[in-house]
Formats: structure tokens, C-alpha cells, sequence
């Protein structure tokens, strides 16, 4: 029986069967890889339930915000989302800032937040009512702002935000603002001084005919005695319909927080008789007119409660202790509402 001769396999022979293997390595190591990235791409990153906080730094690459996701373990594969970064085209177009990573979030959409910028926006309200001091301190006490104010003089202030040489009092208009990290002092201030300006230019061409004064100016300072008067919303009309009545018959306004304010550090919570007859620049008792400056910062309500007072006669007005008030047309029976309200008669 003759058997058949095996023949060796040439070097020719094994080294297609080692390219093909490899081939098939390769290729199975490719697959996997794409699948890999795939998942990657598409899973969310690790971050807790109570979401993260992203500190971008100015100049930082990808990579380094890559690095810092790893070292935290929010993200496993750093080297992945540089390569997906630059698959996207937007590896060179993060932007600086403090951002807040939410649950769910994948890396595909993480990239597209720091490309667009979407930082996280910090809040800090300025109060209808108070004071330019009150607002000052209320921002020195702000931890995310950036405190570049060297004085918080009122005249060093309004110089740091490009308005030397005027009054700061009630020229900031009371709102929430929101704001990035890194955002100073003198930003927000001139912002909201801005906000103030362009509120009120936007308002006085629509004001009530005949009013007795001339300038938007005027009307912010009658509008922040009147911020200061009640905290009843539905009153401010009513309030401001009297004290333009009282200053188109030549009438002192004879309110309060005027006197209040003019005492500066020596109020101590409780007005007396001697008060009201101790002259300043800003007893409405002592003096006719407006002060010279406003009082407080008027909210957007109180200024259109002044440039669209409600009609009536009504010439007086008497707290009823509720925070409310009673309002009177004459002298008679104001003094009858004191009695009842105030004297407890």
C-alpha cells in the first residue's frame, strides 16, 4: 500500500497563515475597541446623585480635564474622552468655569457642556427697601463673588463702576441676579446700576400726564420713599397718589423713613417727637419737596406706583399696625385714624 507523501509547509504558506491570523486578531481587537468606545460614549459617567462640581481653570486641556474627572472617579477612561473630544472637534473649544455635572450625564454630552460654555449660574438678590449700605454689605458677605472693591465709599463705588461724581442711593434696581464664578463686585453692581437706568428710561415716557416732577431722577426718589412706606404691594398706587397730591398743593410729605434715613447712625429703632423737628437735608417735616436723594432702592413696582399714582383725594395716611393703612382726605379725620391707630384711643 503506498501512502501518500506529506509535504512540509513552505515559509511562503506560514506566513500568510500568520498575516491572517493577525488579520483576524486585529480585527477582532478593532471591534472590540469600537464597541468599547461605543459604550463609552454612550453610558454616563459616575457622577453621585447630588450631582459634581467642575472647576475648569483658564487654559486648561481637555486632558487635564480628563485627569481631573479620573482622579475624582467620575470618569474611568480618561484617555477616551480625549479621543472622543478630538473625534467631536471640540477638544480645543472647552471654555473656563465652574460647571455642575448632573446624574445621568455622558461624556459625549459633558464635551458639548464645556464647549457651549454652560457654567453654573450663582444667585444673589438685592433687596427692594434697602439701603446702598445694606446692598454693600450684602455682597461683601457673598462667597462666589469676587471682591475687588479696594472702599466701599459711596463715592469711591460709583467711581470703580464708571459713574463718578453721583449718588448711589437707590441706583441699583433690586432683583435676583445670577452670575458664573469669577464674576467681581464691580460687575454686578454695574450691572444692576445699568438694569436701574434702562428700567427707568424704558418707563417715563409712559407716565401719567401732569405729574409734579420733571426728571426720572425725581420719580426714583419719590418711588423709594414709597418702597419704604408699605410692604402691602396693592398699596403703592394709592400711597404715591397721596404724596403727589400733598406736592401739587405745596404740602410737606412728612413721612418717616425720611426722617429715619437723615439721622443716619444715631436712629436706634424708635422715632420721638424731637426727631421729627431736628432738621436735616432730609426731614420731610422740616422741609417741602423731595429729598435730595432717594431713600432706599425702590423695587420696579414701587417707580410705576409713582409714575401711575392712583387717583382720590386722599391727603394722609396712618399705619394700622397690620402694615397696612388707613387713608384719610382731611385733617379731621386723620387725627380721628391716629387716635384709633396709633393712640390707641
Amino acid at each position: 500500500m503506498n501512502e501518500r507523501k506529506k509535504h512540509p509547509l513552505n515559509p511562503g504558506d506560514i506566513g500568510f497563515r500568520v498575516l491572517g491570523l493577525a488579520v483576524v486578531v486585529v480585527s477582532f481587537l478593532a471591534a472590540w475597541l469600537l464597541m468599547e468606545f461605543q459604550s463609552f460614549r454612550q453610558n454616563p459617567l459616575a457622577v453621585p446623585g447630588s450631582g459634581f462640581d467642575l472647576v475648569v481653570k483658564p487654559g486648561s486641556s481637555l486632558r487635564s480635564v480628563a485627569k481631573q474627572l479620573a482622579d475624582r472617579e467620575v470618569l474611568e477612561h480618561p484617555l477616551y474622552l480625549v479621543v472622543l473630544g478630538r473625534y467631536l472637534d471640540l477638544d480645543s473649544r472647552i471654555k473656563a468655569g465652574e460647571y455642575q455635572l448632573a446624574p445621568g450625564l455622558t461624556p459625549e454630552q459633558l464635551l458639548h457642556q464645556l464647549s457651549e460654555g454652560k457654567v453654573l449660574q450663582h444667585g444673589i438678590t438685592l433687596i427692594e427697601g434697602e439701603t446702598f449700605r445694606q446692598m454693600m454689605e450684602r455682597l461683601r458677605l457673598d462667597p462666589v463673588l469676587e471682591h475687588t472693591l479696594v472702599s466701599t465709599q459711596p463715592e469711591d463705588v460709583m467711581k470703580e463702576i464708571g459713574y463718578p461724581g453721583l449718588h448711589p442711593e437707590g441706583r441699583f434696581l433690586p432683583e435676583t441676579y445670577y452670575f458664573p464664578r469669577g464674576t467681581t463686585d464691580v460687575q454686578l453692581l454695574r450691572r444692576a446700576y445699568l438694569d436701574m437706568e434702562n428700567f427707568l428710561q424704558q418707563a417715563w415716557p409712559e407716565r401719567d400726564e401732569g405729574l409734579p416732577f420733571e426728571t426720572p431722577y425725581e420719580a426714583l426718589i419719590l418711588a423709594s420713599i414709597v418702597e419704604k412706606e408699605t410692604a402691602v404691594p396693592e398699596e403703592r398706587p394709592r400711597i404715591a397718589g397721596v404724596f403727589v397730591r400733598r406736592l401739587e398743593k405745596g404740602m410737606k410729605l412728612q413721612t418717616d423713613p425720611t426722617v429715619i434715613y437723615g439721622m443716619g447712625d444715631s436712629y436706634d429703632g424708635d422715632i420721638r417727637f424731637r426727631d421729627l423737628r431736628q432738621d436735616t437735608p432730609y426731614n420731610t417735616y422740616t422741609r417741602s419737596g423731595l429729598t435730595p436723594t432717594p431713600i432706599a432702592m425702590p423695587g420696579k413696582e414701587a417707580v410705576l406706583a409713582v409714575l401711575h399714582p392712583a387717583d382720590g383725594k386722599e391727603l394722609y395716611f396712618v399705619a394700622r399696625g397690620d402694615g397696612s393703612h388707613h387713608f384719610s382726605a382731611t385733617l379731621k379725620e386723620h387725627n380721628r385714624a391716629v387716635d384709633r391707630y396709633q393712640r390707641k384711643r
